[in-house]
């Protein structure tokens, strides 16, 4: 039955209470995804935990859509004041006092009260435009991590126990190996000798496991005395089901790659999330608390988070947003930030020929990515709608290119531009912009990368249409990622082929195809045309991936893909792993140590 205007306090505890009922489903089905997660690892069931990573992703826009029908449907016709909505936003604050996740659900009536109220409402008045709760000292139960002590069993013993604690339902295949692998590494990071244990000497080990694709990872510290050592342990199955500790990663550049936002989100079971976040912060004081929250899984709390730190950032710069540097796009109006490292990019209201894409196509490969296993080749993107950003700080010249080719999504209003619909990815330098200032050999390293990028995204069944060196970019870390997603497609849904003989000479030189071409074909020997122009490029290529310009080279990766075989994909160089061969014994460590992404 509709509410009545009359008694806004009830009214607006409803509507509160409502709020936070859809945001505890929503964190429910959320830790159970993690909880599901070790179960999934612990029978080898790949296929599962991707799935679970993909509709996880669903959840919230689920559970945030269904509370804001029953709140309207609740207030029906009724026409509710400003003073009630202060009221539901101050009534929801006292209903948070004692919670567990109080951030998260900050986030989530975000979300739903933003469905119901005009944008002109869009402030900390009614909104939590800042926080109201803080997360500091959130006690979980059981603890947000362990503490492991006993110097006297030496670290080996110590991390035994911390691999023994987790209570996998698989047994090591040898765990003493694996254990004095991790030490021997360890002791060849720190210079050849390990610290005189402290008195306080111990290890701190988060309570939940981070599970993705096919591995589980442990991430801790060793406490010293006023030292820190961070490290984080991959463990996997063999070909048995037995575990093993792949390698050990002891260097907060390699340990923040972990948590790259180019790989898949993890699977973790948390009570207190802000905790989780606060001691990956004490291991990786460099990342963002956006890209740590977004990593977890609670992308829309890392979304939240990017936005506070653009504002605050607004606030103290004053360089303006341009068109960014590099080819423009067909389907894409990109800008930045100079001073901010993301981009900017909104679909154009006409996408020009040859492309064949539309909005919603367009939006829907983005999902694709979003949802897919990225592999640390794939940029992640940010979405956002009706952003509104102060106009002032636009170059004249963008302000007039976004009205040209895109005035259905961006509009004046006072003193803001508002941008309807956006994505947002961390800012990388143009593969094409890169090649054209670097030296032979760094050119040579960039193509390398650039054809490892495109053979581990097609094992991981992505096929990236237009791969133009302007569609890739290279990291701080000289690694190469796709981010530009108008074309993409499943690898097993494209026609790998080659092309057939011309009846004569005369048709060959035409320019025009004798052949049929269906939607989804593709010619990879077309790529040399495409690609090769550049003798600085092509000699590198043709010297290492000069099998992607043959079609049995595709054929043959769907069949894998067909067969439900998944490849292994490291977050770190396989140099690093301590056994090449997981099923023999005697872990020798290799190559321990150093910077740089693999």
């Amino acid at each position: 039955m509709p509410l009545s205007r009359n008694g806004a306090p009830m009214i607006a505890g409803r509507i509160a209470q409502t709020t936070l009922d859809g945001f505890d489903r929503h964190y429910a089905r959320f830790r159970d995804c993690g909880r599901r997660a070790q179960t999934a690892f612990e029978s080898a069931d790949w296929h599962a935990s991707q799935t679970l990573t993909r509709e996880r992703i669903q959840f919230y826009d689920d559970r945030v859509n269904e509370t804001t029908a029953q709140i309207a449907a609740e207030i029906g016709d009724a026409d509710l004041p400003p003073e009630v909505w202060r009221a539901v936003k101050l009534s929801y604050t006292g209903l948070l006092l004692e919670h567990k996740q109080p951030e998260c659900a900050e986030t989530f009536f975000n979300s739903v009260i933003c469905k119901l109220i005009h944008r002109s409402y869009f402030h900390n008045e009614y909104i939590f435009f800042r926080p109201a709760i803080s997360t500091e000292l959130i006690e979980a139960d059981p603890p947000t991590y362990k503490s492991f002590y006993g110097a006297d069993d030496g670290l080996a013993g110590m991390f035994e126990r911390v691999l023994l604690d987790i209570g996998w339902r698989r047994p090591f295949r040898d765990l003493a190996g694996d254990t004095r692998a991790i030490v021997a590494a360890a002791t060849a990071h720190l210079g050849g000798k390990l610290p005189t244990p402290q008195p306080n000497f111990q290890l701190q080990v988060l309570g939940s496991p981070f599970y993705r694709n096919k591995a589980a990872y442990l991430v801790g510290k060793v406490i010293n005395g006023h030292t820190e050592y961070p490290f984080a342990l991959p463990v996997l199955h063999d070909s048995q089901g037995r575990l093993f500790v792949d390698t050990v990663l002891l260097d907060t550049a390699r340990i923040s790659q972990l948590f790259s936002l180019n790989r898949a989100y993890f699977l973790v079971d948390m009570e207190v999330p802000s905790a989780y976040v606060q001691f990956l912060r004490s291991i990786m004081p460099g990342k963002p608390k956006s890209e740590i929250y977004t990593m977890l899984g609670l992308q829309k709390q890392g979304k939240t988070m990017f936005y506070r730190d653009l504002i605050q950032h607004l606030r103290h710069s004053n360089d303006n947003f341009i068109v960014a540097p590099g080819i423009r796009g067909l389907v894409m109006a990109v800008f930045t930030l100079p001073s901010f490292p993301y981009v900017f990019k909104i679909i154009k209201d006409k996408i020009a020929p040859p492309k064949e894409v539309d909005r919603a196509t367009v939006m829907k490969k983005y999902l694709l990515v979003k949802q897919h296993d990225r592999v640390g080749r794939m940029a992640d993107t940010l979405e956002f709608s009706n952003v509104a950003l102060p106009r002032n700080r636009f170059d004249p010249a963008l302000i007039d290119e976004l009205k040209d080719v895109a005035p259905s999504v961006v509009s004046e209003e006072g003193d803001e531009i508002v941008i309807k619909h956006v994505y947002i990815e961390r800012r990388m330098e143009p593969l094409n912009l890169y090649l054209d200032r670097v030296s032979p050999e760094k050119a040579e390293a960039a193509i390398r990368e650039y054809g490892n990028a495109i053979r581990e995204l097609a094992a991981a069944n992505i096929f990236p249409g237009d791969m133009l060196f302007k569609n890739f970019g290279v990291t701080r870390y000289d690694r190469v990622v796709f981010y530009d997603y108008d074309e993409i497609e499943y690898l097993t849904d494209c026609r790998f082929r080659e092309i057939p003989p011309a009846p004569d000479y005369e048709t060959e030189m035409s320019g025009e195809p004798w052949y049929s071409v269906a939607k989804n074909d593709v010619f990879p020997e077309e790529f040399e045309r495409f690609l090769l122009g550049n003798t600085r490029v092509r000699a590198p290529f043709m010297k290492y991936h000069s099998d992607l310009l043959r079609a049995d080279f595709w054929r043959e990766r769907q069949e894998k893909i067909r067969a439900g075989q998944l490849e292994d994909f490291y977050p770190y160089p396989v140099e690093m792993r301590f056994r090449r061969d997981p099923d023999t014994s005697g872990p020798t460590p290799a190559a321990l140590g150093g910077d740089g992404e693999p």
